[in-house]
């Protein structure tokens, strides 16, 4: 296999492939032969961001040759969801950037009781191309998926019936660290829960406890909304690459 350290990585869709031939969008064409100034023979990696990735060759500005299949180890193994109450500002988009070189698997953006944000179409199509750009930038397989906002009950309940790993992080009590949950964890995916500022609220942590949330602790300090779910995925990150 050809020495890929350094090379740069691209994010294509699955209709850009067919059979050996990769046809780039305006985008990728401007980021590989203006930006990087490639040209005719020179190689990166496509990714197809499920999973897949081919060492390819440019032939022309506008395609690529696709010259062997690639088979890489940069993910977790198991899928972990991070359930975030939205923060104010642009917040998310720092959560979102760092998660994902963390190798978290997708986000789901919620409301809260202290947090009635509804995002534009704009962000959340900004929150997908940061995904998209620290995906490549970290080498990964997989660009995570990041979901519509929807309400909290609505996300304690979506599909997470088949997740047999489920946290809710709180900031006060004696619940067990997010730590100690994890080396103790059964086998299979994770859900972890962060919330506003201000925390989930007692009607919230009723409702996550009824859908099979646990809730755990991040230490005892109280972290703010952007750092709680990046404190989060490095612990889980931790864990699962030590094992």
């Amino acid at each position: 296999m050809s020495n890929l350290w350094g090379m740069q990585r691209v994010s294509i869709a699955s209709t850009q492939k067919y059979k050996s031939k990769i046809m780039l969008n305006q985008h990728q064409k401007h980021y590989l032969c203006r930006v990087l100034r490639l040209g005719k023979g020179d190689r990166f990696i496509a990714m197809d961001g499920r999973g897949k990735s081919w060492l390819a060759e440019l032939t022309a500005s506008t395609s690529a040759r696709i010259i062997e299949a690639l088979v890489q180890d940069t993910e977790l193994g198991v899928e972990v969801t991070l359930m975030v109450a939205l923060p104010k500002g642009n917040g998310f988009d720092n959560i979102v950037r760092c998660c994902t070189e963390l190798g978290a698997s997708s986000f789901v953006t919620v409301g809260s009781d202290r947090t009635l944000l509804k995002p534009s179409a704009h962000k959340l199509s900004r929150w997908r191309k940061i995904a998209t750009s620290a995906a490549e930038q970290s080498e990964r397989q997989i660009v995570p998926e990041v979901k519509v906002t929807t309400d909290f009950v609505t996300a304690c309940d979506l599909n997470h019936q088949l997740t047999p790993n489920r946290y809710l992080c709180v900031g006060r009590g004696r619940a067990p660290h997010l730590l100690h949950r994890l080396e103790n964890r059964q086998i299979g995916n994770i859900i972890i829960a962060t919330g506003p500022e201000g925390g989930w609220s007692e009607g919230e942590i009723e409702i996550g406890c009824a859908s099979g949330f646990q809730p755990v602790s991040l230490g005892k300090r109280i972290l703010r909304s952007i750092i709680a779910p990046i404190f989060a995925m490095s612990l889980v990150a931790a864990t699962l690459e030590k094992e």
